[in-house]
């Protein structure tokens, strides 16, 4: 009987994983092929190495290309290594442009050369245009299956041409207009088309506003562009605003998908080049390098409390307090900083601003110091019974908070200053400012006061 997949990830997983165990094989060939490729790659990085390379092998020759496109960087080239560079050729045939672009960034020379000779003219000069560009710009994203027309032809010569040409590219809502240098002058929504007067010039019908993006614009930013207008496509221009290309939603779907991977592993010093079933001494040595940054900032924060040694043996309820300040510094800071490193990635933060965004978090800090420590002041009074150590641990909240939002605006703009991702080095800088602050305002007040 033949098996077939549900869409939904956790059954594919399962039903893949006891058909392996059965060493029924045909029949996930079978599943496999009547699978988006998305589908296929979200599989293939759910698998361990010896399976995953199992059911790659049984991935038709004509999907691999859209299916390693979508995967993480480790997990494709984990999977490549063992391709021919006649696999690679095959994956190509079938692949659109812009991916194919994206692909061959990510491949030895040799295969990028062979697969370019295997091209036919016309294919090959389209994509040699798309890789002189960088990967992270618009026309890196861009694909070249424009679709043209005039603007002094009646929509009715436009239905002709869309008939004898047959079909239309993915994700096509509208036409481009140019002129006869292929400089644009507008976009036709499919919309507009089929509901205006045949008659009517192309001319005639077409939105006032044209709103296109130049060939080097960030990708960030044309993420911003998509949402902003609530784009399905865009057309690419150089600076003389001729036609270039065309950029779809499913690219900037891919560009907001990689940002927040971005942003979610970098908080933990890690990077999209990770997989979760990666080789154990693959993933120890990536980890190690921020697991020994984060060692030599406990260590400055232990020399710190060292210093402290004689307050700590004589009034041991310190010890007992300390980790509250850190902790309550660590907090407010990290939320100060989630927040700057939003508004950076989204562009929302300039010079114009920043005194203003300053004045602001600190004023929260300020506040919320005000509030908590008279909460940890009560419940130290009640739990040590002494005023003055509750006093000491209150004073040491506020300034740590208000320091801790002082920090969480400064660091991520020296980082970026500095050209250092703020969401992969900030965590790590703002938690050793936070500790050592916090032990060294409580200590230090301690032992002015109570020794």
């Amino acid at each position: 009987m033949e098996a077939t997949l549900q869409h939904q990830p956790d059954t594919q997983r399962q039903q893949l994983t006891d058909l392996l165990r059965s060493g029924r094989l045909q029949p996930i060939r079978r599943m496999l092929n009547a699978l988006h490729p998305a589908e296929i790659a979200h599989l293939l990085e759910s698998l361990p190495p010896t399976e995953r390379r199992l059911i790659w092998s049984m991935v038709e020759a004509e999907t691999r290309g859209e299916v390693l496109v979508l995967l993480g960087q480790a997990v494709m080239a984990d999977l490549t290594d063992e391709m021919e560079v006649e696999d690679f050729v095959t994956a190509a045939e079938h692949m659109d442009t812009d991916d194919l672009a994206d692909l061959l960034q990510d491949l030895p020379d040799r295969i990028t050369q062979q697969i370019l000779r295997s091209m036919d003219q016309q294919d090959r000069e389209r994509l040699e245009s798309v890789l002189a560009y960088g990967e992270d710009t618009a026309g890196g994203l861009m694909n070249t299956d424009t679709v043209t027309v005039r603007g002094d032809v009646t929509l009715e010569v436009v239905f002709r041409y869309l008939r004898l040409r047959g079909e239309l590219p993915p994700h096509t809502d509208s036409l481009f207009v140019v002129n006869r240098y292929e400089k644009l002058l507008g976009t036709l929504p499919l919309s507009t088309l089929v509901t205006s007067d045949s008659d009517k010039m192309v001319a005639e019908v077409i939105p006032p506003d044209i709103i296109s993006i130049k060939v080097d614009t960030p990708a960030a930013e044309v993420a911003q562009l998509f949402e902003i207008h609530d784009l399905m496509t865009a057309p690419v221009v150089d600076n003389d605003g001729k036609l270039l290309g065309r950029i779809t939603v499913d690219d900037v779907v891919d560009i907001i998908r990689d940002e927040a991977e971005h942003n979610l592993l970098s908080h933990a010093g890690l990077s999209e080049e990770d997989d979760v079933f990666a080789p154990v001494w693959k993933s120890t040595k990536r980890r190690a390098l921020w697991l020994g940054i984060n060692l030599l900032t406990a260590l400055l924060a232990a020399w710190v409390i060292g210093n402290f040694q004689a307050t700590l043996e004589k009034v041991v309820a310190l010890a007992v307090l300390m980790p509250i300040v850190a902790s309550m510094g660590g907090i407010a800071g990290t939320q100060t900083l989630t927040l700057m490193i939003r508004g950076l990635a989204l562009d929302q933060i300039g010079s114009q601003n920043t005194s203003w965004l300053l004045f602001k978090e600190i004023s929260v800090g300020l506040l919320n110091g005000l509030i908590w420590s008279a909460v940890v002041a009560g419940i130290t009074i009640f739990w040590f019974g002494s005023w003055q150590i509750g006093g000491i641990i209150a004073a040491a909240l506020v300034i740590n908070l208000v320091c801790a939002a002082l920090a969480g605006v400064i660091i991520p703009l020296v980082l970026e200053k500095l050209r250092i991702d703020p969401a992969l080095a900030g965590g790590v800088v703002l938690t050793t400012v936070t500790d050592v602050i916090g032990f060294l305002t409580f200590l230090g007040l301690a032992t002015l006061l109570l020794t």
